[in-house]
C-alpha cells in the first residue's frame, strides 16, 4: 500500500484538495481526501509543497512506431504501398523498449493512444496503452482502440508519387466509401451465413478488420486538418452511421460552431511545430481556445514524434497562454483525453476505484522549469527523480 500525503491534489473530478492524501493498493486508488485513516505499514510519499495530478494522456501519437534516432529500420508507422490497409495493427510494430517511452514516463505521460500514420486512406488500428513495461501485450488497455483514416494532403502526396490513386480528395473519399460498402456487404453475407452456411463468404482480412467499425465497437480516427476535409470525414461517418473522432482538426476554430452541433470529440494538434505544408496554414494555439468557447469537447495531442511526447503539458500550457482556461487545458490532457478514448471510467482523474496513475510535480506542469518528482503507473513507482 502507498500513501501520498500533504500534496495539493488536482483531482480533475471536482474541487482541488489543498493538502490531501491518496491511498493506493493493488494498482488502484482506494481513497482520496483529507484526514484519511492510513495503515501504519503504508509506504509514504511526502508531496509537501508539490502538485499531485492524474497521469497525463496523449490521445493521438505514434509512440513506439517511429523509433528514436534510428531512421528507416525503426520507421514502422506507414505501410505506404497500398492506400487501403485496415488489417494492419499497431500492436505488431510498437517497440516499448524505445527510449521515448522512458521520456514519456519522466514527463508524466502515463497513457497513450498510438498507431499508424496518415499515408494511407485507411491505415490500420490504433491501440491505447500504458507507457511502462517491456512487453507491449502487457501494457495494452484497448486493442483495437480505433481505425485510422486520413484525408487531405498526406495520402494525395504519397500516392501521387507512386502514380496511383488517390491523387485527389475525390479519390480519397471514394476509396474510403468503396471499402466501407464492401465491408457492409461482407457483414451482410456473414449474417446470412448463420442460417445458410454454404453462403459464407471467403475470408477477407481487410473486411474483417472493418467489422468493428461498422458495429460501432471502435471509432474512425480521422486525420483531417483543413475545414473541408473535416466536413468530408463527418459526411462519410454519417452516411455509414459510424462513430468518429476528429484528429488534428487544425482549422477547427474556424468552424467551431458547426463542430459543436455535430457533437464529435476533437483531438487537437500538434501546434508546437512549423507549418510544414499548406493545410497547416491556419495552425495556431488559439484553435483549442476557439473549440472551448464553442463548447466542443477536445483533447490536446503531441502527434509524437512530431512533438516529443514529454512536451504534452507544455502544449496544453501554450494553449492556456493564448486564452484557454487553465483547468480546461489540464482536462485536455487528463479527463477529457480519457473520455475521448472511452476510458473515463478508468483514467484521467484521481477518484476512488480508478487506475493509480499519478504524477507529482515540483512546480506547475505548464512551467518549462517544473519537474516531475514521482510517476506512478498502476500503483507502481516507475520514476523517482
Amino acid at each position: 500500500m502507498i500513501h501520498i500525503k500533504n500534496g495539493k491534489i488536482y483531482t480533475m473530478a471536482g474541487d482541488t484538495i489543498e493538502k490531501g492524501s491518496i491511498l493506493i493498493e493493488h494498482g488502484k486508488i482506494m481513497a482520496v481526501g483529507e484526514n484519511l485513516d492510513i495503515p501504519t505499514d503504508a509506504e509514504v510519499i511526502d508531496a509537501e509543497g508539490k502538485l499531485v495530478m492524474p497521469g497525463f494522456i496523449d490521445a493521438h501519437c505514434h509512440l513506439g512506431m517511429w523509433e528514436d534516432a534510428i531512421g528507416f529500420e525503426g520507421d514502422d508507422g506507414n505501410e505506404a504501398t497500398d492506400p487501403v490497409t485496415p488489417h494492419l495493427r499497431a500492436i505488431d510494430a510498437i517497440n516499448p523498449m524505445d527510449r521515448t517511452f522512458q521520456e514519456a514516463r519522466e514527463g508524466g505521460i502515463t497513457t497513450v493512444c498510438t498507431g499508424p500514420g496518415s499515408a494511407n486512406v485507411i491505415g490500420g488500428t490504433f491501440v491505447t496503452m500504458k507507457t511502462y513495461g517491456d512487453r507491449v501485450d502487457d501494457m495494452i488497455i484497448q486493442n483495437p482502440a480505433a481505425m485510422k483514416i486520413a484525408f487531405g494532403e498526406n495520402p494525395k502526396r504519397v500516392y501521387n508519387d507512386r502514380k496511383q490513386a488517390p491523387t485527389t480528395r475525390m479519390a480519397t473519399a471514394a476509396i474510403l466509401r468503396e471499402q466501407l460498402f464492401k465491408a457492409k456487404i461482407y457483414k451482410e453475407k456473414l449474417e446470412k451465413a448463420k442460417t445458410e452456411p454454404d453462403k459464407k463468404p471467403e475470408y477477407d482480412m481487410k473486411m474483417e478488420a472493418l467489422l468493428p467499425v461498422l458495429n460501432k465497437e471502435i471509432p474512425l480516427k480521422a486525420h483531417a486538418h483543413r475545414a473541408d476535409d473535416i466536413f468530408t470525414a463527418l459526411r462519410i461517418a454519417k452516411e455509414f452511421d459510424l462513430d468518429i473522432t476528429l484528429e488534428h482538426c487544425t482549422e477547427g476554430h474556424l468552424i467551431a460552431d458547426y463542430l459543436a452541433k455535430e457533437g464529435k470529440f476533437v483531438v487537437s494538434g500538434p501546434q508546437l511545430c512549423d507549418r510544414s505544408k499548406y493545410e497547416l496554414i491556419n495552425k495556431t494555439f488559439k484553435s483549442p481556445v476557439g473549440l472551448s468557447k464553442a463548447g466542443v469537447k477536445f483533447a490536446i495531442m503531441t502527434d509524437h514524434p512530431v512533438i516529443p511526447i514529454q512536451y504534452l503539458p507544455i502544449c496544453a500550457g501554450l494553449a492556456a497562454n493564448e486564452g484557454l482556461d487553465e483547468m480546461e487545458a489540464l482536462k485536455a490532457i487528463t479527463i477529457h483525453a480519457a473520455e475521448v478514448l472511452g476510458l473515463k471510467h478508468r483514467l484521467g482523474s484521481i477518484e476512488t476505484g480508478k487506475d493509480a496513475d499519478i504524477v507529482i510535480f515540483e512546480g506547475h506542469p505548464f512551467n518549462t522549469i517544473s519537474k516531475t518528482t514521482h510517476v506512478l503507473i498502476d500503483g507502481k513507482v516507475v520514476f523517482c527523480r
